[in-house]
């Protein structure tokens, strides 16, 4: 008996471990929020009640999510690398990649959307949150906005990871990856650059510390209207940054896109189908 509840134990610990890495890869992979795996594997309401209140939880929550947290460190940092070089290298595959990943995670975000059904200011807020932000980012790629990487920048790369834990299906890549800063900041994660990681982290920190009581709040009172309104912000982000010009500039390119696009939508709903086996947790 003593032995089974060990090994039970243990499978529990690595499990967690495991949960924790894909949480940091959604962190930094494109189109997958760390928010929505932790609402996913269930462990998003004691992640909020943790960085809401801190030093009034830490010694209920941190023992059980310490393998979460190790694990999301681990999968933050080491697929950083890979994918600085992957950007680099094949930039328009690799975009389109991650556009399949979105595509594939979209029914599963709009499944969790409609946790505690729909009404029609969830559709109304689908659609606005669209609008403003397809147009936002339509009008800075017409002005051909180009932003050089700074201190305040990565400031706010570091807002954008914080706000894609604390509120699900808010992948940072989303706003990073229109705006061009996306690729300089994970590379700079990837070489481990202070001048990159500092200041993330200190964005992070203050977006935690200022918003994760605010939006814990906003998702228990209005669930439904804030998880349309991210719906429509991850779909205006996504159709704006397909390279729809490489499509058309040999086969082989069009081919390419199309196949890392599939195989980004086949990684999405695996990931999804792996994510159904774990019971969810309060």
């Amino acid at each position: 008996m003593h032995n089974q509840e060990h090994s039970s134990g243990a499978l529990r610990l690595v499990q967690r471990l495991l949960q924790g890495m894909l949480i940091g890869l959604g962190a930094v992979l494109p189109g997958i929020s760390g928010g929505v795996l932790c609402v996913v594997f269930g462990i998003y309401k004691p992640v909020m009640e943790l960085l809401s209140s801190p030093f009034r939880n830490f010694r209920t929550h941190v023992p059980r999510l310490l393998p979460v947290i190790v694990g999301a460190g681990i999968g933050f940092l080491g697929i950083a690398n890979l994918l600085s070089f992957f950007l680099e290298k094949y930039p328009d595959q690799s975009v389109c990649l991650f556009v399949g990943l979105i595509a594939g995670m979209l029914p599963s975000l709009l499944r969790e959307a409609g946790e505690k059904g729909r009404s029609k200011g969830s559709f109304i807020a689908l659609g606005a949150a669209f609008v403003v932000i397809l147009s936002l980012l339509c009008g800075l790629n017409v002005l051909s906005v180009t932003i050089e990487p700074s201190f305040g920048w990565n400031l706010f790369c570091g807002f954008c990871v914080a706000l894609s834990v604390i509120a699900p299906g808010m992948s940072f890549s989303t706003l990073l990856m229109p705006l061009g800063l996306y690729t300089p900041f994970v590379d700079g994660l990837g070489h481990l650059d202070m001048s990159v990681i500092l200041p993330g982290a200190l964005g992070a920190i203050v977006t935690v510390l200022l918003l994760a009581k605010a939006i814990d709040a906003l998702f228990n009172r209005f669930y439904s209207i804030a998880f349309h309104a991210i719906v429509g912000i991850v779909i205006a982000a996504t159709l704006v940054i397909v390279p729809y010009g490489t499509f058309a500039v040999t086969a082989g390119a069009l081919a390419a896109n199309v196949v890392c696009m599939a195989v980004g939508v086949a990684a999405a709903l695996a990931l999804d189908k792996f994510n159904s086996r774990f019971p969810k947790e309060d």
